[in-house]
């Protein structure tokens, strides 16, 4: 453990009583901040055993940030904003493409060749290099993305800051996230795979293969997967009714990157509207 990780446990234990004139807290939080903004802190990252692990003490910095800066304003030509954290700025140094109507918080790192078109990352997001995060996109606190993913218009990825040990979101490399998709709560999409639109993940629901019928996880859709929304009968004494589920339509080999006229057609076959 080091010193700096020690201190800040020893500060989220006092996390109540903390406020702006703890300027020696305020210090160290706002080093951690520094640092997963530059990249050399994350709150997540997955194990060679594929386990997600999270780094709570990062996550604790985070919190004990909100007690520790008070609200200030903030002008950007016509635009005013009262808050509690800066922006990100230095985006060409970065290598990062910011489209007008873009903004990140300070403390979320994004990688080289990461694009923004009109959206939002929140902080302690880790985005990967040559990830599009496309218009109206939203990328939820903590959540960790991964390279060469595409999150299309109207993604929202779910922010999971509480508690300190929680799991976020988890979008591994290569991965398309189809336009509307809701994924949240600490659920989990594979390397390379696929969410067809308006597919909602949360650990409460079930993601299923079409060819076994069986249920394969909760949340979590493996690599190299074609999942879409869809639903499943169950039988109640009110009566019966259709609970959602992820499908997974097909199964690509490892390595295999999407194409877009193929992908339309496999969901075409399927009956998903594209």
């Amino acid at each position: 453990m080091s010193s700096l990780e020690s201190r800040v446990g020893k500060w989220f234990e006092h996390i109540s009583e903390m406020t702006p004139a703890n300027l020696e807290a305020r210090r160290d939080v706002e080093l951690v901040i520094t640092k997963l903004d530059d990249g050399q802190l994350r709150v997540a990252e997955i194990a060679p055993d594929g386990v997600v692990v999270v780094h709570e003490w990062v996550k604790q910095a985070i919190l004990l940030l909100f007690r520790l800066r008070g609200l200030e304003r903030v002008e950007v030509g016509p635009f005013e904003y009262l808050d509690k954290l800066d922006l990100k700025v230095d985006y060409e140094r970065r290598g990062v493409r910011v489209v007008p109507g873009a903004s990140a918080r300070r403390g979320s790192y994004l990688s080289p060749g990461v694009i923004l078109m009109p959206s939002y990352v929140n902080i302690g997001a880790w985005v990967g290099p040559g990830t599009m995060v496309d218009t109206w996109a939203t990328v939820g606190s903590c959540a960790q993305i991964g390279s060469n993913v595409h999150l299309a218009g109207g993604v929202g990825i779910g922010g999971v800051l509480e508690p300190a040990n929680a799991v976020p979101v988890v979008i591994e490399d290569d991965a398309f996230i189809g336009s509307r998709c809701m994924v949240v709560e600490g659920a989990r999409v594979g390397r390379g795979s696929i969410l067809g639109a308006g597919t909602i993940l949360n650990p409460s629901i079930p993601v299923i293969d079409a060819a076994t019928g069986e249920e394969v996880s909760r949340g979590y859709v493996p690599d190299y997967c074609v999942a879409v929304s869809a639903s499943r009968r169950r039988e109640y004494e009110g009566g019966e009714f259709f609970l959602p589920c992820v499908l997974i339509i097909k199964r690509m080999d490892e390595g295999e990157r999407h194409n877009k006229v193929a992908l339309n057609a496999i969901l075409r076959d399927h009956g998903v509207v594209t």
